[in-house]
C-alpha cells in the first residue's frame, strides 16, 4: 500500500503542452490475446466538465444489456477517483455477466486505484474528478485470473497514456505507415 507521503509528491496542476488546464484526458489500452484480453478506452477529468457530465448521464442512461455501475474495490468501498464501467460489448449469460462483474471490474478498480495511489492522478483527482473506462469482456472469456490481470494492466495503462497523452504524434505518425489491430491486419 502507497504510504500518505506519495500524495504529496503528486502534480497538482496539470496542462497540456501549451500550458493551458485540461478538462478532460482520454486513454486507450488493449492488453493480451483471445478471449481473455482486455480493451479499455478512458475519459479523465475533473466532475465539473464534461467528464463529469458524461459519468452522470452514463450512470444514469443503462440500455438493454449495457448496465453502468460504479467501480468498487469491495462491497461499499468505490474507488477514487469515483469510477464508473460501461461495458462495451451487451452482456450474454451468467458466465459473461459474472467475468464482467467480477475480474474485469476488479481488475479496473486495482488500476484506477493505483494510479491515484502512485502520483499518476494528481492530489485533486481523488475527491473532484472521475473515471469512465468503457471496457470490452469478450463473450467467450473463461479464465477469470487472466480477466483480471489483463483489465488490471489495461485500466493502469488507458488512465497513464490519458495523463500522459499518450501516444505522441511521432508514435501515431509511425502507426499510420502499418494500420492494423487484434482483428484484423490489411494486406500489402
Amino acid at each position: 500500500m502507497a504510504s500518505h507521503n506519495a500524495a504529496s509528491n503528486r502534480k497538482t496542476n496539470i496542462s497540456n503542452p501549451q500550458g493551458d488546464r485540461q478538462t478532460m484526458y482520454i486513454g486507450e489500452s488493449f492488453i493480451g490475446s483471445g478471449p481473455n484480453a482486455a480493451h479499455i478506452n478512458v475519459m479523465v477529468g475533473p466532475r465539473t466538465g464534461p467528464v463529469g457530465s458524461a459519468w452522470a448521464g452514463a450512470l444514469s442512461s443503462p440500455t438493454k444489456g449495457h448496465l453502468p455501475y460504479m467501480v468498487v474495490l469491495q462491497p461499499g468501498v468505490p474507488v477514487k477517483p469515483m469510477t464508473a464501467f460501461i461495458n462495451k460489448a451487451d452482456l450474454r449469460g451468467e458466465q459473461h455477466e459474472n467475468m464482467t462483474w467480477g475480474p474485469a471490474q476488479a481488475g479496473v478498480a486495482k488500476g484506477v486505484q493505483e494510479c491515484l495511489l502512485e502520483g499518476i492522478l494528481p492530489v485533486e483527482a481523488e475527491n473532484d474528478w472521475c473515471v469512465i473506462a468503457a471496457v470490452w469482456v469478450n463473450w467467450s472469456a473463461h479464465d477469470a485470473d487472466e480477466v483480471f490481470a489483463n483489465n488490471y494492466a489495461a485500466a493502469k495503462g488507458a488512465v497513464t497514456a490519458a495523463m500522459r497523452q499518450e501516444p505522441t504524434l511521432d508514435v501515431v505518425r509511425k502507426a499510420a505507415l502499418d494500420v492494423k489491430n487484434p482483428f484484423y491486419t490489411p494486406k500489402a
